[in-house]
């Protein structure tokens, strides 16, 4: 009768489950003995992909391509650079503002009128443009997006920039 309810439910008969778990433990210690540098580098190349992942989803943080950019754009959105000034001045996006993301906080209030219409941040790579995303997201702005790629993706699909001139007025590349 035993050996037909153990075959019904394998998951009640739990002192058979328990010692195949430490078998099998005590075989993965061993094969880590064994093996230190192999066990070592499947370690780091689990470490490697799971950063990649998570910077890959930080990224996406409400992303969009650079043509939806451009929809969004000659739609009237706002366009954040937040770039350094010196990087901004050397190329940007058409009508962007500039906002080091270190300043995002402190200047949100002057940014108000733009908490229900569309808002497009980008960075050189669209890392600081996607955090800078969500802070204006936790700041109450409704309509945040990311260009993904940031500025490279902008500059790869041959998109024009505008540099800054010395009296401050923007001119077309």
């Amino acid at each position: 009768m035993t050996a037909s309810i153990q075959a019904l439910c394998p998951l009640l008969y739990l002192p058979a489950r328990k010692t195949l778990l430490c078998e099998r433990m005590q075989r993965l210690f061993e094969y880590i003995g064994h093996h230190p540098y192999l066990a070592a580098a499947a370690v780091l190349a689990a470490a490697v992909v799971a950063f990649y992942e998570i910077r890959e989803r930080m990224q996406a943080f409400a992303a969009l391509s650079a043509a939806q950019a451009v929809r969004l754009m000659n739609q009237g959105a706002l366009v954040l650079d937040l770039r350094a000034k010196p990087s901004f001045d050397a190329g940007h996006i058409g009508d962007a503002r500039n906002v080091p993301v270190a300043e995002l906080e402190s200047q949100a209030e002057s940014l108000k009128k733009w908490r229900d219409k569309n808002v497009i941040t980008y960075c050189d790579s669209g890392v600081n443009g996607a955090s800078g995303a969500r802070t204006l997201m936790k700041l109450g702005f409704t309509k945040v997006f990311n260009l993904q790629g940031g500025l490279n993706a902008w500059v790869k699909d041959n998109l024009p920039l505008a540099k800054t001139s010395s009296g401050g007025k923007s001119g077309a590349k």
